[in-house]
C-alpha cells in the first residue's frame, strides 16, 4: 500500500512539473507582432539624430558666450561706486585673438561690459567698434588663445526655407541654451536700433527669448549662417518667429570694423525731409532739406532747400529715382545705398521746379 501511495505521488509531481514548463516555454514561442523591426529601426535612427544634436553641442558650445551690460552705480550715499548688470545677452568667439561678435543693442549704453567663457571664466571686454545699422557689435577680451574657440562660420547665400537650424545663447541668463528649429523664411527685413531697415534677415521658428540675443544661428553641420538679433512677439516673449542677421554680412563687416573700427557706408551727402514733411507738401519722392559742404550731392549740382532773401522757402531738389529705383521714402533710399560701395557712379533723376533732370552722382564715404 505504502508502495502504491509513493508511485501515485511521483506521478501527480512529474504532471505538474510538466504544466509548468509548458507555460513558461509559451511566450518565446509567440510571433512578432508585424511592423515591431520597423518601430526599432526609426527608434535607433532617431537616436543617431539625436546623438549628432548631442555632439554638435558640445562642440559649438564652447564658442558662445555670455555678455554682461554694466552700469556703474554710486553705493548709498558713500563715495563707492560698484558695477551694475543693467543687461545681458549671448555673443560668439570670432578667433583667437579674442574678437567677440555680438548685438550692438546687447552692449550699448554700457559703461562696462563683462564677457563669460564656457569655463566659468569672467573677462573685461572692450569696444572694438559697431554697425548699428545691423545691430551689430564687435568688442575684444584678453584671453589666452588655448580658452579661446573660433565658431566655424558657413554662408548665408543659398540657404533655403525648411533648412534645420540650431540656435545657442542664454535666454533670460541660463546659460548655454539649445534650441533647434528650421528656416522659416528668408530675405525678411526688420528694424535696427537706428531704425534703418535691415534687408535680407532670415526667419526662424526656433525658440530665441530675450537673452538669446548675439548668439549664433547655426546650420545641421554646425557652421554660422546668422546672428540671432531680435523676435515677434507682443507679449516681449518666444512667439514662434524669430530673426538672424546673415552671416555672409557678418563676415564683411567684421573685417573693416577691426581695421577701421567702423563700417565704410556710401552715401549722397544729402539730408532729406521726413515723409511727414513730404506728405503735408504732397510731394512724391526725397525732398532735399540740407547737402554736406563739397560731398557728393553737391558736387554734382543739386540744391537743398533754402530761403530767399525775403525770407521764403525756396524748395530744394525732390529725388525721384536713383538708376531704376524708385525713391518714394527714405528707406528706399537706404536699401539701394546698402547695395552700393564707395565710388559707384549712380544717376539721380530729380524734380526742380516742375522739371525733371538729371545728374550722375557718385557716391563717397559718409560717417
Amino acid at each position: 500500500m505504502r508502495k502504491i501511495v509513493l508511485i501515485l505521488v511521483s506521478l501527480i509531481l512529474i504532471q505538474l512539473t510538466s504544466c509548468d514548463n509548458s507555460t513558461y516555454a509559451q511566450p518565446s514561442q509567440t510571433p512578432v507582432p508585424e511592423g515591431l523591426e520597423v518601430a526599432e529601426a526609426m527608434e535607433t535612427k532617431l537616436h543617431d539624430l539625436e546623438q549628432q544634436t548631442i555632439q554638435q553641442f558640445e562642440q559649438l558650445a564652447p564658442s558662445v558666450v555670455y555678455v554682461t551690460n554694466l552700469a556703474v552705480r554710486r553705493v548709498g550715499f558713500s563715495r563707492d561706486v560698484t558695477s551694475i548688470p543693467q543687461g545681458t545677452g549671448s555673443g560668439f568667439i570670432w578667433d583667437k585673438n579674442g574678437t567677440i561678435i555680438t548685438n550692438f543693442h546687447v552692449v550699448n549704453g554700457a559703461q562696462d561690459v563683462e564677457v563669460t567663457l564656457a569655463d566659468g571664466s569672467v573677462w573685461k571686454a572692450k569696444p572694438v567698434g559697431f554697425e548699428p545699422e545691423k545691430d551689430l557689435a564687435v568688442i575684444a577680451i584678453d584671453a589666452p588663445a588655448d580658452k579661446l574657440k573660433p565658431i566655424p562660420v558657413g554662408r548665408s547665400a543659398g540657404l533655403k526655407v525648411g533648412q534645420h537650424v540650431m540656435a545657442i545663447g542664454n535666454p533670460f541668463g541660463f546659460d548655454h541654451t539649445l534650441t533647434t528649429g528650421i528656416i522659416s523664411g528668408l530675405d525678411r527685413e526688420i528694424r535696427s536700433p537706428t531704425q534703418r531697415p535691415i534687408q535680407g534677415v532670415i526667419q526662424t521658428d526656433a525658440a530665441i527669448n530675450p537673452g538669446n540675443s548675439g548668439g549664433p544661428l547655426l546650420d545641421s553641420s554646425g557652421r554660422l549662417i546668422g546672428m540671432n538679433t531680435a523676435i515677434y512677439s507682443p507679449s516681449g516673449a518666444y512667439a514662434g518667429i524669430g530673426f538672424a542677421v546673415p552671416v555672409d554680412h557678418i563676415s564683411r563687416s567684421v573685417p573693416e570694423i577691426l581695421e577701421h573700427g567702423k563700417v565704410t557706408k556710401p552715401g549722397l551727402g544729402v539730408t532729406v525731409a521726413s515723409p511727414t514733411i513730404a506728405r503735408r507738401l504732397k510731394l512724391e519722392g526725397l525732398l532735399i532739406l540740407d547737402i554736406v559742404p563739397r560731398g557728393p550731392a553737391e558736387k554734382a549740382g543739386l540744391r537743398s532747400t533754402s530761403r530767399t532773401r525775403f525770407g521764403e522757402v525756396r524748395l530744394g531738389d525732390v529725388i525721384l529715382r536713383i538708376d531704376d529705383s524708385p525713391m518714394k521714402n527714405v528707406d528706399d533710399l537706404y536699401r539701394f545705398l546698402d547695395l552700393k560701395k564707395v565710388g559707384d557712379k549712380v544717376t539721380v533723376e530729380f524734380l526742380r521746379e516742375g522739371k525733371t533732370e538729371q545728374a550722375e552722382v557718385t557716391l563717397e564715404r559718409v560717417n
